[in-house]
């Protein structure tokens, strides 16, 4: 078969895929178009494509999600190529149609074999003829709230509402009751719109205690198809994973061929080519039910790319011209264990509430030897716009312990300032004893306090020790911008004097930091206790080195007006600075319910005058494509209404105005 080369390709995606995208197409040699929204215009992987075009807007379907400015924007640069990541429009069959009838390679499966997976409930149709497993479903698009009960005697409960267009955890609903289904029908096809522009939804049984175990196939024009064995991704939150391993820790040889078979016999089906997933749900007896195929690049594929050594995009673009799979991929073969955690922008212990905003550090320690693929950089802001994937942290190593310690111990070292993060529940969840051996499934976090995972790798012990230091850093910064006698430490005498004294917070605790340089030692107290023999070895704005009870360790601080940022070897800190001088003029009014989060008003379901109840949700806001619900905290009367439909938001701005009934 004739092949046609790839010579420029452009981007139909953002963040962290796009910047992977460019990695490999710099290697081979294939020049690189971006596309961006508004708020993405300073995003590195803008600066690092060969050439970008705006596209305007910021909600998706203002830039990512419009199929005719990218196609313009495909004329205007010349690509002869596009490749459409994963989410957004990578699993859209028109756009891909839409690509053939102008001439440019869709760098994926064809449109037909995008159209058949697109629907998951045609996807189920198809797999069974194949011989494969699959759950009842029953389409809830169409029909009447009636005609789904009616269909839904067959079905044991409890039942999982899905999104038939995508994936990702969006567009999901658990409903355990007859009571919660239909509000659950109409948030889920609120987000499903959100996220994919289809709103269409099925409903299946909702399996407990299952592990979800997902194939990698590869197809080519010249008719391989072959798997790159499987990789498990079975710690979700949310029905969206957030660590996925390969190969699956409890899948034994007999069991892997009958996984990996079953996902050939799909693509056969279907006719695949290019780049697909083919997903199971794992019951413990080791019978398992067909998901749903991925017609697109996983997020986790740098698993498979760690164990076979394999470039996952590059197979993809040798595919989309026309070449034969290369022998290596033919005969793949596993390497070691790798683990990969991807790092969210948001609060576990607040209901995984996203957090936007500016990102003032993101380092990973080069001594771990980690893979980190990620779509920001040091002082991004992290859009509200978009999903709150902050980056991809990959550990690769010869036994699945090691890369567990390694990648726990790599995150735990991490220097991330400035957003609220799920990094300490990775790091928990990469040494939790249920995970080590290998007795995870689905509903771990569910069985699991997340406000006990999320919380502060260092005790008040630590965070003692860490305000010490920032306190310290403090100094040496006031020091070092002194007009006069820099070189002095600050509050020195001659003979000692009162101590110098620094308060921080950490949510509602005080650390209240005393301390004085005397000829011969350093005075060092925290709320009054005095730390142990301490010693200041150095100490500059961002760097401390001290000895306490006889252990030397170094602080690193980073300072933000009044948040500090300390790390060491003993966990990470934040501090806020109380000012010595506090300002009391802030008013709150009372009964105001603020926003948590930036984002975009989707609903306002109450007006003034309005009599509440506790509970009732009074506005919707779509944050990083998931619709937050901000109910009345108290049972009273709408006195002011704020915000309407379609604005957009600041956090902290005041919606609305509830005056409590007493």
């Amino acid at each position: 078969m004739l092949t046609k080369p790839i010579n420029k390709l452009l981007i139909a995606n953002r963040g962290e895929i796009a910047r992977r995208i460019i990695r490999t197409c710099r290697a081979m040699g294939i020049a690189t178009v971006a596309v961006c929204s508004d708020p993405d215009r300073d995003s590195p992987f803008v600066r690092e494509a060969d050439e970008a075009l705006w596209l305007g807007g910021a909600r998706p379907g203002e830039s990512y999600l419009d199929i005719d400015k990218i196609l313009d924007a495909a004329r205007r640069t010349s690509v002869n190529a596009i490749h459409p990541g994963y989410g957004f429009l990578a699993e859209n069959a028109d756009f891909a149609r839409r690509c053939a009838e102008i001439g440019i390679t869709f760098v994926g499966p064809p449109a037909a074999v995008i159209a058949a997976m697109g629907s998951k409930i045609e996807a189920k149709r198809l797999v069974e003829q194949a011989n494969v497993p699959v759950l009842p479903t029953i389409e809830a698009s169409n029909h009447s709230i009636d005609v789904i009960l009616q269909e839904l005697q067959e079905v044991d409960w409890p039942l999982l509402i899905k999104a038939s267009a995508g994936g990702g955890g969006r567009g999901m609903r658990i409903v355990r009751c007859l009571d919660e289904l239909q509000a659950a029908l109409d948030t889920a096809r609120q987000e499903a719109m959100a996220a994919f522009g289809d709103g269409s939804l099925f409903i299946e049984p909702y399996l407990e205690k299952t592990r979800h175990v997902e194939v990698q196939i590869f197809g080519d024009t010249q008719g391989n198809l072959v798997h790159l064995f499987e990789r498990e991704c079975s710690i979700q939150r949310r029905h969206q994973k957030i660590i996925e391993e390969c190969p699956s820790p409890i899948v034994d040889d007999t069991l892997r061929a009958q996984l990996c078979e079953a996902a050939l016999r799909v693509g056969r089906q279907i006719g695949y080519i290019g780049a697909g997933t083919v997903e199971f749900l794992l019951e413990e007896s080791g019978r398992f039910h067909f998901l749903e195929v991925n017609t697109r690049l996983q997020v986790e594929h740098p698993v498979t790319e760690c164990v076979t050594g394999l470039d996952l995009v590059r197979l993809q673009l040798l595919v989309a011209q026309g070449e034969r799979l290369p022998d290596e991929a033919i005969h793949a073969s596993l390497r070691g264990h790798a683990i990969e955690a991807r790092l969210y922008a948001e609060d576990p212990g607040n209901d995984y509430l996203p957090a936007a905003g500016r990102l003032h550090r993101c380092r990973f320690p080069a001594d771990h030897e980690l893979r980190v693929d990620s779509g920001i950089d040091e002082s991004c802001e992290v859009s509200a716009y978009y999903d709150p994937m902050l980056a991809k942290v990959i550990a690769h190593a010869p036994t699945r312990s090691e890369a567990a310690t390694r990648l726990a111990s790599g995150l735990a070292s991490a220097q991330i300032h400035g957003l609220q993060t799920n990094r300490e529940l990775l790091v928990r969840v990469l040494r939790h004893p249920e995970f080590l051996a290998c007795r995870t499934d689905t509903h771990f976090l569910e069985r699991h306090d997340a406000t006990k995972l999320a919380a502060p790798l260092g005790d008040e012990s630590v965070q003692r020790i860490h305000a010490a230091a920032a306190a310290l850093a403090s100094q040496a910064e006031r020091r070092t911008n002194a007009t006069v006698l820099s070189t002095v430490p600050s509050g020195w005498r001659s003979n000692p004097s009162q101590c110098q004294q620094t308060t921080f917070t950490i949510a509602e605790h005080e650390f209240r930091v005393t301390y004085r340089f005397e000829r011969d030692r350093l005075q060092l107290t925290v709320n009054g206790e005095e730390l142990v023999a301490p010693q200041l070895v150095s100490c500059s704005p961002d760097c401390v080195t001290l000895v306490i009870a006889g252990v030397q360790r170094t602080f690193l601080v980073h300072r933000q007006r009044d948040a500090f940022y300390v790390d060491s070897p003993l966990g990470s800190t934040t501090l806020i600075e109380v000012p010595r001088f506090p300002n009391l003029s802030v008013d709150v009014i009372p009964g105001s319910l603020s926003a948590q989060l930036p984002g975009v008003v989707s609903q306002v379901s109450a007006r003034v005058g309005d009599v509440v109840a506790k509970g009732h949700v009074l506005v919707v806001i779509e944050s990083m494509k998931v619709l937050h619900q901000i109910a009345a905290p108290h049972a009273g009367t709408v006195s002011q209404m704020l915000v309407n439909t379609g604005d957009t938001l600041k956090a902290g701005a005041v919606l609305a105005v509830i005056d409590e009934h007493k």
